[in-house]
């Protein structure tokens, strides 16, 4: 008879709450990264199955919650422009990676904990 799988370790989502309603968390740090990676806000949101509109309405939060511009354009290329990170906006990008690495490491043990509470049967 075989074990069913192991449950993978609960996972941690960070999310900063800035002022009011202004927030950096999960996707929008992806974005940025898609954007590093493929060079254009059209292809970060394709990649993320996300319409342009809505990778720019995030763009333009994100350069108005930090009131520096993380994203830059790019000019030139045979396929015209494209779209980069500014050196703030992959300082974000690292930053908010390390405050997420250091979260998850503090609550580990509760995290390990949890998923043993889950896996337990239920007492009738």
């Amino acid at each position: 008879m075989s074990r069913p799988p192991a449950r993978p370790l609960p996972q941690l989502s960070v999310r900063i709450d800035l002022d009011g309603d202004e927030r950096i968390g999960p996707g929008k740090i992806e974005l940025l990264e898609s954007i590093r990676e493929h060079g254009s806000i059209s292809a970060a949101g394709r990649a993320m199955d996300m319409s342009y509109k809505r990778a720019w309405d995030l763009v333009d939060e994100i350069n108005r919650i930090c009131r520096h511009p993380a994203v830059a354009p790019q000019t030139g290329g045979k396929n015209g422009g494209g779209a980069m990170l500014t050196p703030f906006g992959a300082g974000l990008v690292a930053r908010y990676r390390r405050i997420e690495r250091n979260a998850a490491r503090a609550v580990r043990k509760e995290l390990l904990a949890l998923k043993t509470d889950i896996g337990r049967p239920r007492k009738s």
